[in-house]
């Protein structure tokens, strides 16, 4: 089969990329598949995108997007398959998609993993929400061959316009990148980890408090924050670390314990449980928020935990912080869980039977 996709980004870039579709390129090709990508952002766009100012060089770069868009299109007769991640054009309506389905009748694959038909306004995209046109979503799954789904809330969402959908989760390749396990019995002082963007530091307001707690009691650990900028929490034992691809997985690896709090709201119903697959890849107990994917992925006290309360949580990082035997066997489930259901080699008939 001859393959286009229509990707929002430059490869390697963003993490829902590469744990989606593009670590499944090389296994595309050896099942005799040719295929194209097609970012609508330039790597020059990329590059300034969540940077303050530079307005001009941002909505150059938008309309730089559409017009290849636009040249793409008498390209597409060429495919057999149009995989679309997300969408086609970040922002205003459906028209690629409308044109690619119905003009010239080609297959769409339409994947998605997080719950993108609701407006998810932060300070960093305020401007940019107004015109996202977030109900297009509806029709594209419509049109859609296929839905991709990252899990069973958003198939189910995909389900009400079209019955072919497909959960087809976001995963790990434990063989080439996630290839690691924690030695939970190596000496050092003790790490509480969390990864994440800007716009998801904000779930971690529910367990700082807690953190403050244990630390003023004189627990000696330190709060790794991974992220593309800062936190500004109130805590002693906080460490940021900038996010960097080169070093992402000796980073992880520093972990003991992973966190990943949500809030119980439509939004993160549609999140795909990634910090907890990631944590658990390298073998890394992952505490979590019983919110969508999370309670599927992470079992109580078999995996990691899974925490509703600050009680909740508290009690959790003082087990895990306290015994190392308990955090090695943790994690040894955690990475037979990953390899069984959540890796790249375990799904790899799911992800090539999209194509068919």
């Amino acid at each position: 089969m001859r393959i286009l996709f229509l990707v929002p980004y430059p490869p390697g870039r963003a993490p829902s990329q590469r744990f989606r579709f593009e670590q499944y390129l090389d296994i595309l090709t050896a099942a005799g598949h040719t295929y194209h990508l097609a970012p609508f952002i330039s790597v020059a766009t990329w590059n300034i995108l969540y940077q303050p100012g530079q307005a001009g060089a941002k909505v150059l770069g938008i309309l730089g997007g559409f017009a290849r868009r636009l040249a793409l299109m008498f390209r597409v007769p060429n495919y057999d398959f149009v995989f679309v991640h997300r969408e086609a054009a970040p922002v205003g309506p459906p028209v690629f998609e409308w044109i690619i389905s119905k003009v010239l009748g080609k297959k769409i694959i339409y994947d998605f993993d997080d719950a993108i038909w609701l407006a998810n306004t932060s300070e960093a995209n305020k401007i940019a929400a107004g015109v996202k046109w977030h109900h297009k979503v509806a029709d594209i799954c419509s049109w859609a061959y296929k839905n991709s789904c990252g899990n069973a809330y958003l198939a189910d969402y995909a389900r009400q316009f079209n019955p072919r959908a497909v959960v087809n989760p976001t995963t790990i390749d434990t063989v080439h990148l996630h290839n690691q396990v924690r030695d939970q019995a190596a000496p050092g002082r003790l790490v509480i980890g969390w990864t994440g963007t800007h716009s998801t530091l904000k779930y971690l307001d529910q367990v700082v408090p807690v953190l403050a707690k244990l630390e003023a009691e004189g627990l000696d650990f330190e709060f790794r924050v991974i992220s593309n900028q800062p936190p500004a929490f109130p805590l002693n034992s906080l460490v940021y670390l900038p996010w960097r691809k080169d070093t992402e997985i000796a980073d992880l690896l520093g972990f003991h314990v992973g966190l990943m709090p949500l809030e119980d709201d439509p939004w993160a119903k549609g999140k795909c449980a990634f910090k907890a697959l990631q944590y658990m890849a390298l073998g890394v107990p992952a505490l979590v928020s019983p919110v969508g994917m999370n309670t599927e992925v992470v079992q109580h006290g078999y995996n990691g935990f899974v925490c509703a309360t600050p009680a909740e949580w508290e009690a959790s990082l003082r087990q895990l912080l306290a015994d190392a035997s308990l955090r090695q066997h943790l994690g040894a489930a955690a990475r037979a869980t990953i390899e069984q259901r959540y890796s790249v080699l375990a799904n790899t008939p799911n992800f090539l039977n999209l194509f068919s």
